[in-house]
């Protein structure tokens, strides 16, 4: 008896499913070499399992890449180059109608956000502007606002670092004028001094001046003098007149 058909589903039992997989496909990979072998056919392979495991076959020396660029230009190559001239040339003439009417739609809107071309605008859609406008001009002054706010803050860091360095210079300041003061009164106190020393010398020499006189000092006898006294009694005894003190 031949075997039976085997139905083909899903095999439920993993471990059978996983030994069929392997199976076939090592069957299939092997089916692919021969076919290259036996007719120098050119055959790719590619094989994915369920876990995403990669599997592949190229019969040629060629990459797996080679054989995909050349079977991406027999697919789809061939379709653009069968399509028809005026399918292609309607088709581009569409894309250019759509793009052309999307730039006059860019272009009248601009002219309406300036203010032009209002007439052809119903109520609605002159309240759609309007709103856009107000947007616009919310985002303007939010922007602004921000750019004056950093602006702001970048100032006041700059006042802060300006007024650091204001604080630090007259801290120097003060320090250098104390030193000249002290230098000053230090100059002031020696001057003082000098002048002081100068008086005092001045002043003793005035007290203590030298006395001219005679080196010879005689107590009791003065020849001179007493050769005065002499001449003066006798010439007063020659007129006749006494001194008191001979009384």
């Amino acid at each position: 008896m031949g075997r039976g058909r085997v139905e083909l589903k899903r095999i439920e039992n993993k471990i059978n499913r996983q030994v069929t997989f392997a199976k076939r496909r090592n069957g299939l990979l092997k089916k692919a070499y021969e076919l290259s072998v036996l007719c120098e056919a050119e055959v790719a392979l590619i094989i994915f399992s369920n876990r995403g495991k990669l599997y592949e076959f190229c019969s040629t020396n060629n990459s797996m890449l080679k054989t995909l660029e050349r079977y991406q230009k027999c697919s789809y190559g061939a379709v653009e180059v069968n399509k028809p001239a005026k399918e292609l040339e309607q088709s581009s003439y569409r894309e250019y109608l759509k793009v052309k009417a999307r730039f006059e739609a860019l272009q009248r809107t601009q002219r309406n956000l300036l203010g032009e071309d209002l007439g052809p605008l119903n109520s609605k859609d002159l309240e759609q502007l309007e709103r856009q406008l107000e947007s616009t001009l919310k985002h303007v002054r939010s922007t602004k606002t921000q750019y004056m706010l950093d602006q702001l803050s970048d100032l006041q860091g700059k006042e802060h670092m300006l007024v650091e360095a204001n604080r630090a210079l007259a801290m120097k300041l003060d320090e250098l004028t104390g030193r000249n003061q002290l230098r000053l009164s230090w100059e002031g106190n020696e001057q003082n001094m000098s002048y002081g020393q100068q008086h005092h010398a001045q002043s003793q020499g005035l007290l203590y001046q030298p006395l001219e006189c005679n080196p010879t000092l005689q107590i009791g006898y003065n020849p001179v003098g007493s050769d005065q006294m002499t001449a003066t009694t006798s010439s007063q005894q020659v007129n006749g007149f006494i001194p008191g003190w001979m009384l």
